[in-house]
């Protein structure tokens, strides 16, 4: 199925709802296919919930960070330098 940017603005609990039907959506931007909305398999379902969120898998594992909230910090005290 194909649907505007316009569409998914509009209805997007429609729109997830056909999603979690199984079907496989095209999301279109003047008239050329912009994104692809498909439903998350059981597989890679499960895998989410072993994780909590992939988002955040970068920090898994990085025994060279302590503190991830310094380390933030600073990276963030960077960008505030006048060089």
């Amino acid at each position: 199925m194909k649907i505007t940017t316009k569409q998914l603005r509009m209805a997007p609990g429609r729109i997830i709802s056909q999603v979690n039907n199984g079907q496989e959506i095209i999301v279109t931007y003047r008239g050329k296919p912009s994104a692809k909305i498909v439903p998350i398999a059981e597989r890679q379902n499960s895998n989410l919930e072993e994780t909590g969120n992939e988002l955040f898998g970068i920090w898994k594992n990085r025994r060279d960070i302590k503190d991830v909230e310094q380390y933030i910090r600073n990276i963030r005290k960077g960008r505030n330098r006048d060089n």
